[in-house]
């Protein structure tokens, strides 16, 4: 029996396995990885570096091919997709947020945010980017460079331009990780905030476990597997 769309996970792994080549041989990233988040939910993902957690995050969004097992992301299986097919399923589909900001840094904040509404043929895209801005207190700089913004004004350009198509799944990788304490708390308040008004389901990769614990649940990946995921308190 197929489920209604409401009940169907907005992220679906099943047996899920990379393995990329090296230069000894092939090496394993991912292994029989078995993963389901549901919508709006928020889920933490932990581990130590060279877990695989990037990884994962990557075949999520499809800018990495799984080499067996089953990705379906907001219903959509990934099986057979071309590439043209999943970088339009990422312009209307999810919003990505990096450590790195990677905004362009040829273009005005205002700029950046409109980039993803003006690819979707969005009317109205610098109009909807300002506003996008201003719910993250940047109204005052829609006009600035990249290079003439702090980092947590940066990040804040990015988590506006993530937002700006209202996606149906958020990925967050190391969003904090350049970011000095206090930006950083700033940061997640208001990521986790713009989520619950989105309704946004949010993968979230954190080395910090306080961090991850604001999620409704939290799995940790170890040498390319998960463990159990564990349920916490609601942000």
């Amino acid at each position: 029996m197929t489920l209604p769309i409401a009940a169907q996970p907005s992220i679906l792994l099943e047996n899920v396995c990379l393995t990329l080549a090296g230069p000894a041989g092939p090496v394993n990233i991912l292994t029989n990885i078995d993963l389901a988040v549901a919508p709006a939910q928020s889920l933490g993902l932990v581990g130590p570096s060279g877990s695989g957690k990037s990884s994962l995050l990557m075949l999520i969004a499809g800018l990495e091919r799984a080499t067996s097992g089953r990705v379906v992301v907001a219903g959509q299986d990934f099986a057979g997709l071309s590439e043209d097919a999943l970088a339009r399923f990422r312009r209307d589909h999810l919003g990505i947020v990096f450590q790195a900001f990677h905004l362009m840094a040829s273009m005005t904040a205002l700029e950046n945010v409109a980039i993803p509404l003006e690819l979707a043929g969005r009317p109205e895209s610098l109009g909807e980017a300002r506003r996008q801005l201003e719910r993250v207190g940047l109204g005052a700089r829609i006009d600035h460079y990249p290079g003439q913004l702090s980092g947590g004004e940066q990040q804040r350009v990015a988590l506006a331009r993530a937002f700006a198509m209202r996606p149906q799944i958020l990925l967050a990788d190391e969003p904090t990780g350049n970011l000095d304490q206090q930006n950083g708390r700033l940061i997640m308040d208001l990521l986790f905030e713009l989520q619950r008004e989105a309704g946004s389901s949010l993968l979230l990769i954190t080395h910090d476990p306080a961090l991850a614990e604001r999620c409704n649940r939290v799995v940790k990946l170890q040498d390319g597997r998960l463990a159990a995921s564990e349920p916490v308190a609601v942000a």
